[in-house]
């Protein structure tokens, strides 16, 4: 069954716990981060890779589409594919290395761009900023009844 879920993120904190309840239900599969720029896609990785375990900082790979991480001995990659000019290009750079890795967590942010060299999703995060651009809503579509449940108890 297929869930959709909308919450706001009227701050920092919020995202943050949004990040948190996804590291402790989705740690394996491929994410889709959806939004305009500014929305907070990489804000939201940033803060979900460091509750998965991350020490450090989290760049955004836009300059080189894919930051590899080792978490605790978890695969985790997360592309940027704003500044990809064709999806033949994932080809070109090897993404079926990465995706041939098992066990491995995914995040796309601009998944539009990828075409068909990209996965379908396990889980969609569709970020839009408010009128003011001083909070976001997040609209979550995936099919696990764990997070589900998880995110009701909010």
């Amino acid at each position: 069954m297929q869930y959709s879920f909308t919450l706001a993120l009227n701050n920092e904190d919020a995202t943050q716990n949004l990040a948190q309840v996804l590291a402790q239900h989705f740690t394996t599969g491929v994410v889709y981060l959806v939004g305009d720029l500014g929305a907070g896609k990489t804000t939201l990785s940033r803060y979900f890779l460091h509750a998965l375990g991350h020490q450090g900082a989290v760049k955004s790979p836009t300059y080189t589409l894919v930051e590899p991480y080792n978490i605790q001995g978890k695969d985790i990659f997360h592309f940027d594919l704003y500044r990809l000019n064709d999806p033949y290009e994932l080809e070109l750079m090897g993404i079926r290395d990465y995706l041939d890795i098992p066990e491995a967590l995914f995040l796309f942010e601009w998944p539009s761009k990828g075409g068909d060299e990209i996965p379908q999703a396990d889980l969609i995060i569709h970020l839009e900023k408010s009128e003011d651009q001083l909070s976001r809503v997040a609209t979550l579509s995936f099919s696990s009844e764990e997070l589900k449940h998880a995110l009701e108890s909010q």
